[in-house]
Formats: C-alpha cells, structure tokens, sequence
C-alpha cells in the first residue's frame, strides 16, 4: 500500500521532510487507531506510560493495519505485556550507570566512550535499552550537558573512539550534530567516531545529500543502524543507505533478536543478504538486553545459537553478523557462537567470547539461563524469557506466494 493511501491530502513535498515526519510522529490512540486495527492489548500497551510512543508517518505507513504480528507494529506500538516484570529484568540492564564519569558519558572499556546527545528519537522501540532515558525519566539533554560531556572526553587520552547515541542523533538539526561532531574530531587522541541511528530505517529522507557531506568531513565516521526486519528494507531505505555509503560514509547494522518477529533463519537470511545487496555489513545480532518491560520480546539465548546455525553455509560469510550478548552489571559484550567441534570439553551448542571457553545452560534459583564468561574472566548468569516459542506468526503473510522478503518495496 502507497503512504497516499495512508495519509491522503499530505504533499510530497511535506512527506519528503524530515522535519514534518517529525512533527507530525504519531502518538495516541487515536492517531494509531486511524492506521490499524488496536487489539486490546495495544490499547492497555498505549494507556501503561512508560517508555514513549512516537511513530514517524512514513515508518506507520509500513505497518500492517489488519494483521498485529506484523514486524513493524510490534516495534512501534506498546502492549500491555510491557507492564508485566520477569526474572532478571533491570531498569539499567547492561550497567551503564556507575560507568557514567559525566551525564552524557558511558566508559566500560578503557580504549571507547559513549556520548550520549539527546534522550528524543523519530521512533521509540518497545525493545529500547535505554528506557530509562529515552522515556524521559531523567530530561532532556542540552547543549551544557553534551558539552559536558565533550571535555571530559578531551581530558581522558587513552580514548580512540567515541559512539554518539542518545536516543537518536538524527533528530538533531545539521548545524547542532556538525557541532558535536567537529568538536570531537577536533580532539587530537580520537580515531575513529561511530554515529548511532535509526534515521535510514525510520526516517530514510533525514539522509539528504547536506548530511552526507557533513558527516563525510569527519571521516573517519561510521554510520550504525538498526534494520530488524526485510519489510523494512524500502526504497526509500535503500535510497538513503545509498547515499551515505556513496558520500563515503560505510555502514553497519545491529539487528536485535525480537521474539515472534524475526526470530526465524528465514527471516534472519533475508535480511542479512538484503543488507548487502544494499552494500550495508550486519555487524551484530544482539540477544534482547535485560530491560524491564521487554520479556515477552526476548529469545533464550540458545535459540539465537541455533538460528546461526541454520544460516552458516546457508547465508555469504559476508552478510553473517556475531551474535553478541551486552551482559548485566557492566559485563560488557561477549560473542556467542555455535561450536563445531565434533568431541571436548566445549558445552553443546555454545562458543563464548571467541576463546573457546564454552559455559552451558543452567538453572539459577528456579529459573533457566545460560552461564557466560565476560570479557574480563568473570562468570555471568543469563536468565531466559519466561516464553521460549519463537514461531513468527507474519511469516505466513510476509511468505505468501513465496515472495523474496528482501525485495526493497515502496
């Protein structure tokens, strides 16, 4: 269906405007409600607070109003389910805050830094890790936080690189990024600045040619997406991933493993190679971070495992990403791996780190996991979602008449 069919009466020149897609986010339920059809568990969804609800028109425009399994519904619009609390859940689930020197800074590895430059995005993801922030709870961050921020930076010279994330930096104006961005390029122990956003995903005419120039003369910068799903590989996706890595500004994907929305090889296979045929590399695929709210999208881990699995030989070496684990409490982030090894001493099924240092499934205090080993040598206990099925019930209309998923589509 055309984005006329779903906001009839707005120009193309208005669509084509980040700025208006922004401005006119959808976020009621009676902004919603005139798209899709809410179940009642999007409407208790929607009623909870929380984290956030904001959908760009054109990313609205890619949801499935008939069907509530649909890929991109399940990631823009609540259920009730956030509501509900599971084993393991944190409201900081990867052990960001004692590593937060300054209020936009993030330092769990000695030689990299998070900067974090808003708390706003085009679309918040109901698997967002950083709910604490992105929901508003702590206000938003100025100018005197981020610059902040930016000289504490200039005073730690053993860093070499620096992620600017938030929320998401595409909201910002051209002027206000360039800004961060010169002034981090600017100090002298600084290699290489990696931009995170959702921007070509959400919001694909935020990437215009202006931009691309900008974050061209800071190279090296490398562009961080978030693609989760081949339905959102759009032409107009397509257009802007394009147009960066042509500007000569390289991009790569972090795809999050959502349960019953892309936690099938299918899937997995075609968005990977629909990533590169796009010239875009799948870094990683993440295993869902334990935030509170977000159970009922998590996949035990072994289920990202054997999903790898399925698509090693079946996939280009090329388009294959690690699946990474961010581990509680500061842990950092670990890679797991199936193991090949036909006889040892390696658990089944699981390769930790890259080492070979395998840990296996367990039971903590009633409650299934997996234990991992940081990158540090500690053990970590990973506690599973309460649900193990991973079926994804839209493959069945995403697959109908044996369509290719990964065919960009307007």
């Amino acid at each position: 269906m055309a984005w006329q069919d779903s906001f009839p009466g707005v120009s193309d020149a208005d669509w084509r405007d980040w700025r208006w897609q922004l401005r006119h986010a959808l976020r009621t339920e009676g902004e919603l409600g005139r798209l899709v059809t809410l179940t009642g568990g999007e409407r208790r969804g929607l009623a909870l607070g929380g984290l956030r609800t904001a959908v760009t028109p054109y990313y609205a425009a890619l949801m499935d109003g008939g069907h509530p399994a649909c890929p991109v519904r399940r990631q823009a619009i609540p259920l009730g389910l956030e509501g509900l609390a599971a084993a393991g859940d944190r409201r900081d689930p990867t052990g960001e805050e004692p590593h937060r020197p300054v209020r936009a800074v993030v330092q769990k590895y000695p030689d990299r830094a998070l900067l974090l430059v808003t708390d706003t995005c085009p679309v918040y993801c109901r698997h967002c890790t950083r709910r604490r922030i992105t929901g508003g709870e702590e206000g938003a961050f100025d100018r005197a936080a981020v610059e902040e921020g930016i000289d504490w930076i200039r005073g730690q010279r053993e860093l070499r690189e620096v992620i600017v994330s938030g929320g998401d930096p595409g909201v910002l104006s051209d002027d206000r990024l360039g800004s961060v961005l010169g002034s981090l390029r600017a100090v002298p122990h600084l290699g290489v600045i990696r931009l995170a956003t959702r921007a070509p995903v959400v919001l694909p005419m935020r990437i215009d040619d202006a931009l691309v120039r900008m974050l061209r003369r800071h190279a090296p910068l490398f562009v961080i997406t978030h693609f989760n799903h081949p339905k959102e590989l759009t032409v107009e996706a397509a257009e802007a991933c394009g147009r960066l890595v042509d500007g000569g500004v390289p991009v790569e994907n972090q795809t999050v493993l959502l349960r019953g929305l892309n936690s099938s090889a299918r899937v997995l296979g075609d968005l990977f190679s629909g990533l590169l045929s796009l010239r875009v590399r799948s870094l990683y695929l993440h295993q869902g971070d334990l935030v509170g709210g977000t159970a009922h999208l998590r996949t035990p881990l072994a289920a990202g495992v054997g999903l790898l699995r399925e698509l090693r030989g079946r996939v280009s070496g090329l388009a294959l990403p690690h699946l990474a684990v961010d581990l509680p409490d500061g842990g950092g982030k670990v890679t797991v791996a199936p193991s090949y090894l036909a006889h040892g001493d390696v658990a089944p099924g699981l390769v930790v780190g890259g080492s070979g240092a395998g840990i296996g499934e367990a039971e903590e205090g009633g409650v299934r996991g997996t234990w991992l080993m940081s990158h540090a040598g500690a053990p970590v206990f990973y506690p599973d979602p309460p649900e193990s099925e991973c079926r994804c019930a839209y493959d069945e209309v995403w697959y109908r008449g044996d369509r290719p998923a990964a065919e960009p589509r307007s």
